[in-house]
């Protein structure tokens, strides 16, 4: 009786343990969006483990690299040319021979979450494999609708899928965003965007992170961090790193080849 009172306990505290770490493991969650149609965003890159599970999202801006997050640094490999993960091929995976963080980066909470991944070998453009172009000087306006996409969760705490995920969200006030953070004593970074998961039951959740925020056909962000994981929206602004911000040092990158 009480070697299955025990086993009962584990068991219990197992799970509760699976779930913790599940509410901050990476994989793309996209909360209230809709499958996207095969070949509409052929710039979406799965950034994967050695296990071969998707850990990022991530974007194809030239033939050699992959603009992503700074705090997806677990992958290995990514995944080119397929919005379903299980349709994945030696002709859509490619291995990462170099990441380029930002040079400042430290964690997403003090910005600069962005990094850069030079592929194996050039990618084949086609009709599922193509480049997004980055905004330069694009100004943002308030409530302006914009996408995100991923694959993985579509409700917090769901089940994984494997077909990309897309959602509407709109551009939130950057004066209105650090006031809704700094009622949890958060202060946000410089260079970052705000837009939905709030005001709005749309938005990305935890581990979505490195997939693109598209505004106007362009690469305007990339998504970064919200509140500890709270995907129950609306309660408080996702945050993306500010990709223009950015354009001098990925041009730099993009022509040395490597690491600046």
């Amino acid at each position: 009786m009480l070697a299955c009172m025990m086993h009962g306990l584990f068991t219990l505290l197992l799970v509760h343990l699976l779930a913790s770490l599940c509410q901050y493991a990476h994989g793309s969650e996209i909360i209230h969006g809709r499958k996207v149609p095969d070949g509409k965003m052929p710039y979406m890159v799965s950034l994967q483990n050695n296990n071969n599970a998707h850990v990022c999202g991530g974007f194809l801006i030239s033939e050699e690299f992959v603009l992503t997050a700074a705090h997806c640094d677990k992958a290995t490999h990514v995944v080119l040319g397929t919005h379903n993960l299980k349709k994945v091929d030696n002709n859509t995976r490619k291995q990462i021979v170099m990441k380029c963080q930002y040079p400042s980066y430290e964690s997403p909470k003090f910005g600069h979450d962005i990094m850069l991944l030079k592929l194996s070998q050039k990618a084949s453009l086609n009709k599922k494999v193509k480049l997004i172009k980055l905004s330069g000087n694009q100004k943002l306006k308030d409530n302006q609708n914009c996408s995100v996409a991923g694959w993985g969760f579509t409700v917090s705490g769901g089940k994984v899928v494997s077909e990309l995920q897309e959602v509407h969200v709109p551009i939130i006030n950057r004066k209105v965003c650090d006031k809704e953070w700094q009622k949890f004593k958060v202060k946000l970074p410089e260079n970052v965007i705000c837009a939905g998961g709030y005001k709005t039951k749309s938005g990305f959740c935890q581990g979505d992170s490195g997939g693109p925020l598209v505004c106007g056909g362009m690469a305007v962000g990339i998504v970064s961090f919200n509140l500890k994981g709270n995907c129950q929206y609306p309660n408080l602004p996702n945050i993306y790193t500010d990709i223009k911000k950015y354009v001098p040092w990925i041009k730099k990158t993009l022509k040395k080849k490597q690491c600046v």
